[in-house]
């Protein structure tokens, strides 16, 4: 009985997720422009007007601009810190940890208007490519940190200590014993960040400035132009069916044991 009621309640709850996702993706074929329902007919018109859509193009190639430096800069960052704060005992590592996932645990509203305020009042900074980029890269840094740092303390350090016992150097030990004990977890966490980076639109509202538009940004201008919204249900369709691949390789790459394996 128990299990009939918990299945029953898991199926409404992915209904209540997943229809309005499959709600896009058959409106992307709707040939009404009001998304009448139940659809008059289905046409891929809507598909050829999106890829000759300049602004979508444009919009595209913003977001993956940034959502790919941001992640590089994530990547660097965080397993930096995550091995500062795991390998070291220091004053204040607790504090250092907290303030760096609090980014991503703050209202995204609340984070934008600091970061704007920050780069405007306290640096002079005139808001445009560099502000969004590192805008994206304090929030991505934490997926990085949070899958680096669970795979160290899963780990332990004995193997580092051996790399050093025999001779290795710093550089050395990591390039050679922990950096590839880290790559899966290391590399789902970039997917994760990239992401992130790509569907951020609170943040980028308030860092971007103006003439920088994302994929998000262009989204949500368009979204109520009867003109465009055709073409903008095709878009959410496209990244609906393209995030399925890289959150299914973050998950996939995070849960393996393939390296904790070969490390013992």
């Amino acid at each position: 009985m128990t299990r009939s009621v918990l299945l029953a309640f898991s199926a409404l709850v992915l209904l209540f997720v997943y229809a309005p996702l499959a709600l896009v993706v058959l409106n992307s074929f709707n040939t009404s422009r009001t998304f009448e329902w139940p659809p008059p007919g289905f046409t891929t018109k809507w598909w050829s007007a999106a890829v000759d859509s300049e602004g979508a193009r444009n919009a595209i190639v913003v977001s993956l601009e940034v959502a790919l430096v941001a992640t590089v800069i994530a990547l660097v960052l965080g397993t930096m810190a995550a091995l500062a704060l795991q390998r070291f005992r220091f004053f204040g590592r607790d504090t250092v940890s907290l303030l760096i996932i609090l980014p991503i645990a703050l209202p995204g509203v609340v984070t934008g208007i600091a970061l704007a305020n920050a780069f405007l009042t306290m640096f002079g900074i005139e808001l445009g490519m560099l502000t969004l980029v590192v805008s994206h890269a304090t929030f991505c840094i934490v997926t990085v940190f949070n899958n680096a740092i669970a795979r160290l303390r899963r780990l332990g350090g004995n193997l580092e200590e051996a790399s050093m016992d025999l001779g290795a150097g710093t550089f050395r030990t990591f390039w050679s014993v922990t950096l590839p004990m880290m790559r899966s977890a290391l590399l789902a966490g970039a997917l994760l960040s990239f992401a992130l980076s790509f569907d951020e639109i609170i943040v980028t509202t308030f860092t971007a400035g103006q003439g920088i538009q994302t994929l998000p940004i262009w989204i949500y201008q368009n979204l109520f132009r009867p003109n465009q919204a055709p073409v903008v249900n095709v878009v959410a369709a496209a990244l609906i069916v393209l995030s399925i691949v890289p959150i299914w390789l973050s998950q996939k790459l995070a849960g393996t044991d393939e390296s904790v394996a070969a490390a013992r």
